[in-house]
């Protein structure tokens, strides 16, 4: 059993956020991930996205591009559509020999806007779920007929953020349609990943790694605030910096064999929390508990 420590560059630039580290160039990242010890990075906005520009510029760094989020509107379109609007990341990423598909549902999500309640969340019925997870399927179903795992990242202030939405979304979907576990955004929405990583083993297609700091959260909620409200006050920080047991999170994830890549990753203010000192902070605190865990880092 052996896993991969990748890095978000959310902590540097912020793609929702673009006055957070706007100023900050994409070597700088790159240099920093390479230093601190990550294998891999996931895609940017600040990204090039022709592979035989990013390629190089990776292998200078010695990283591997482990995918990136993919900003789904499957509930505005058909699974074909959304198959056809695919294709530009999709093939970025086989180019790359990425092995997962990151996908959120962003059509109605309200993460992204400054001035939404993080309240105002998107719901679903009854009928919206069975027409979500059909397409969902479907998606998913193509993804791994071209040999990645779809991954679905459920979020704060999208269609796939608390407990019932979860069960919701494993109800209505297959096997196949993978999750992105996010232990920050789980926690925060009431979601135990424990729970999730022993009870759905064959869900967890990838894994992303950010602690919480619940007070902050606690505040974003009573005056309610929207989300990069809450990500501006400081409501996650990377792993060892917040509340979270990451020693419980992979010893579960080491008792049901996960193998793949676990990613540190925080939306902070730069200039607040120091991207490369909180980044190592993250990789530091989960290369202590793999070993406790009795995992294997792949070399």
């Amino acid at each position: 059993m052996a896993i991969r420590f990748g890095v978000s560059p959310i902590a540097w630039t912020n793609d929702d956020l673009p006055e957070l580290g706007g100023a900050t160039p994409l070597s700088t990242m790159l240099s920093d991930a390479e230093q601190i010890g990550f294998a891999g990075v996931e895609l940017g906005g600040k990204f090039p996205r022709q592979a035989a520009v990013l390629q190089p510029l990776l292998q200078r760094h010695a990283l591997e591009l482990v995918g990136g989020w993919y900003s789904g509107a499957l509930l505005a379109r058909s699974a074909q559509d959304e198959i056809a609007a695919l294709q530009e990341h999709l093939a970025l990423l086989e180019a790359m020999g990425s092995n997962v598909f990151i996908f959120a549902e962003t059509s109605n999500a309200i993460h992204c806007v400054r001035d939404r309640s993080l309240s105002a969340s998107p719901r679903l019925d009854a009928a919206g779920w069975r027409r979500f997870g059909a397409g969902l399927d479907e998606v998913a179903g193509y993804i791994e007929s071209r040999g990645l795992r779809f991954a679905y990242h459920h979020h704060l202030g999208t269609v796939v953020e608390n407990a019932d939405d979860i069960q919701m979304f494993l109800r209505s979907t297959h096997d196949r349609v993978g999750l992105t576990l996010d232990t920050g955004h789980a926690a925060l929405a009431g979601i135990d990943p424990l729970e999730i990583i022993r009870r759905h083993p064959q869900r967890v297609a990838h894994v992303h790694c950010k602690d919480v700091r619940r007070p902050v959260f606690e505040q974003v909620k009573r005056t309610d605030a929207s989300f990069l409200d809450g990500v501006l006050a400081g409501m996650f920080t990377v792993p060892g910096d917040g509340s979270l047991d990451f020693d419980a999170i992979l010893a579960a994830l080491a008792g049901i064999g996960y193998s793949g890549w676990i990613i540190v990753e925080a939306e902070q203010d730069p200039a607040i929390a120091a991207p490369r000192m909180y980044s190592a902070l993250g990789l530091a605190t989960l290369r202590r508990a793999m070993v406790i865990a009795g995992m294997a880092e792949e070399s």
